[in-house]
């Protein structure tokens, strides 16, 4: 590391490494309440990030950051639900219709304008942003946090803070520099995706909805389909690494070959044009070994990353924001705080309620509860209420209990080949 010495360092209350939503959300937070803060964000914007279709519960994340006026004021697609589809089988969740109190509508985004907004605002309420400033060390061995930054031209210089939320997403840039990462509980899987111009003329296809559906023959694949409001979708197909090798190398060519493969998505996207390059990640889900430590934290996906079935991302990464903010107001106003209680452990609930259901999806068991035939009305509100992001509602059995709630109603599903 660069001595103190050699070029010029900067103090700051809180540095905040991205610009993504949980960053620009907790920037927002901390600004309302007078504390110092800076962004440094690796990348311009905007730019492209998977995890478009967001979750009712973000709403109220993005309305206490004083965001959500100008979300609504941009064309994204509404949502109000998700769709399945498995073998001709179809069933939805309208969203409205849940267990839990909160807004019951939302949006799918397109992210690079998505985050850019939310960025946007961020500056408009005072938060300094620097794009194009990338962490290349990080020194958390004393009372403040020091970090070693290079600014756009390149030129370095270094950063004292009294505390650092990284906010950084896939890149991940304290768990790599303070060799915080350890292996996921869930096995690795890949991604193929991109975004299409679908040409749907179906007249029953629900645009406000994102449709998943279940790879006709193997159970463990599962396709995204998430229209947006410009007559574009993202599609994206997801499985073990090695489904893929039945596929041609070409990404483009392997989406198109797979939309074939599913009766209902062969007829929707028959018109479809694949104009736009293609995406993957593989071994996206991300762990841990601390999501804290005195004077740092880990948001949204720079701490834990599970998978995109139930496009949880965005609204984990929200609820971190508001959480660490909230404990990092009451720090600076001399307030006893506890962040293995109310950070940690609070955001550990939401996670590992999404966690029992994403392996349920893969065992089976779930994706028999989402296809029963015959639901109970006030079991599938609870599963809604989920579904829509409310997964720290422990008024909610399905939140309090997910394993044993789980296993009880699974047992009353026939399985989804039967």
């Amino acid at each position: 590391m660069l001595s103190e010495q050699s070029i010029n360092v900067e103090s700051t209350q809180v540095a905040i490494i991205g610009a993504g939503p949980s960053g620009s959300i907790a920037a927002a937070l901390l600004k309302k309440h007078n504390i110092d803060c800076i962004i440094l964000e690796k990348s311009t914007f905007p730019r492209f990030s998977i995890g478009e279709s967001l979750l009712p519960a973000c709403m109220e994340s993005m309305k206490n950051a004083g965001m959500l006026e100008a979300v609504n004021n941009t064309s994204f697609q509404y949502k109000n639900g998700a769709a399945f589809h498995f073998n001709g089988t179809f069933t939805s969740f309208d969203f409205t219709d849940k267990f839990s109190e909160g807004a019951g509508t939302t949006y799918q985004v397109q992210r690079g304008n998505f985050d850019k907004v939310l960025a946007d605002s961020a500056q408009e309420q005072g938060v300094e942003i620097r794009y194009q400033h990338e962490i290349t060390d990080v020194d958390v061995s004393q009372t403040k946090a020091l970090l070693s930054v290079l600014d756009s031209d390149g030129n370095p210089y270094q950063v004292k803070a009294d505390f650092v939320l990284d906010a950084s997403g896939f890149g991940r840039v304290l768990p790599k520099l303070l060799d915080l990462e350890e292996p996921s509980c869930l096995p690795p899987r890949k991604a193929i995706f991109t975004h299409i111009n679908d040409n749907i003329t179906d007249v029953n296809y629900d645009r406000n909805k994102i449709l998943i559906s279940v790879h006709p023959t193997n159970t463990q694949v599962w396709y995204w389909l998430i229209p947006f409001s410009n007559g574009t979708c993202s599609f994206g197909v997801v499985g073990k690494p090695e489904f893929f090798d039945l596929y041609p190398e070409d990404n483009i060519e392997a989406l198109k070959q797979l939309a074939t493969e599913d009766s209902n998505l062969k007829q929707l996207l028959s018109a479809a044009e694949y104009p736009n390059p293609s995406g993957q990640i593989m071994g996206y889900s991300a762990n841990v070994t601390k999501l804290f430590d005195r004077n740092f934290a880990l948001l949204g996906n720079a701490g834990e990353f599970l998978d995109p079935v139930f496009s949880s991302g965005v609204t984990i990464a929200m609820k971190s924001a508001e959480l660490a903010a909230e404990l990092l107001i009451k720090q600076f106003n001399h307030e006893e705080v506890n962040w293995q209680i109310d950070y940690s452990d609070k955001l550990m609930k939401g996670v590992n309620t999404f966690r029992c259901y994403v392996e349920g999806w893969y065992e089976g068991t779930f994706q028999n509860v989402i296809f029963h035939k015959d639901p109970n009305p006030k079991i599938k509100q609870m599963i809604s209420a989920i579904l829509a992001g409310y997964a720290w509602d422990e008024e909610n059995p399905f939140v309090a209990e997910p394993e044993r709630r789980l296993k009880v109603i699974a047992e009353l599903c026939k399985p989804l080949t039967q």
